[in-house]
């Protein structure tokens, strides 16, 4: 008797058998399935920058610190963010983080130098950032923060396909020496990470101008005001 004749008889007297194993391994590729399709749903999301109030700011605050001018560092990000992912997320808070100005051969500063400052605690700005557009203002929407135009929240919950826009901006502390964003031909690379409400962080390098704090302050008459109103101090562009 060949094999294939021995097999054939096999299944003709065991078809019992045979239906509950083909059961049990149905229900296992099934549940294997439905594992990997769960893994595979996550968010993803995609960030872009809007033009507007998107720029980096280094203003002095009046302070002296070892012979050395106090400054501090406000950042200002207009983004765009869009769920490309294929599972539904809330975006919880977004850090910034830029190269000190420190020259790379000196090895005190080497890691910081050659590393990311990051700023993880955005700031409450004081005011709106808006501009004149003829008779008109625009202002531009928060991502985390409300208008003081309006209660309308920025809807920061996105499903598959969903996007949102808004402002996000960062205060740095007390800072002195090359501790401030190094620019290129006024141009600064940053990265930028998203927390969403997984606890999975999304980052992307980018690209902001330095801006001096009076072109700042066209988008915000209180840009770099927060740190120094919560301090009780009056900085030297206000005086």
């Amino acid at each position: 008797m060949d094999i294939y004749t021995q097999i054939t008889e096999w299944l003709n007297n065991n078809t019992g058998v045979l239906a509950v194993i083909i059961f049990f391994v149905t229900i296992f590729l099934g549940w294997i399935t439905g594992i990997f399709s769960a893994l595979r749903r996550k968010p993803k999301f995609k960030v872009s920058l809007i033009d507007g109030p998107t720029f980096s700011c280094t203003y002095v605050t009046g302070k002296i610190k070892d012979e050395y001018d106090v400054h501090r560092t406000g950042i200002a990000l207009y983004l765009s963010i869009s769920n490309i992912g294929s599972s539904a997320s809330s975006l919880n808070y977004v850090s910034v983080a830029y190269h000190w100005n420190i020259n790379p051969v000196s090895l005190l500063w080497l890691k910081n130098s050659l590393g990311w400052f990051w700023l993880h605690h955005q700031a409450a700005a004081l005011e709106d950032f808006q501009c004149k557009i003829g008779e008109s203002t625009k202002v531009y929407p928060f991502l985390f923060q409300n208008t003081t135009l309006g209660s309308h929240k920025t809807e920061t919950y996105l499903n598959t396909g969903q996007s949102t826009n808004g402002v996000v901006y960062f205060e740095q502390q007390d800072s002195w020496g090359g501790c401030f964003p190094r620019a290129k031909k006024d141009i600064i690379k940053i990265k930028v990470m998203l927390h969403d409400s997984f606890g999975k962080k999304h980052t992307y390098n980018l690209k902001i101008p330095a801006v001096p704090i009076e072109y700042a302050r066209k988008y915000n008459p209180s840009f770099g005001k927060t740190l120094a109103d919560l301090n009780g101090e009056v900085l030297p562009h206000d005086q």
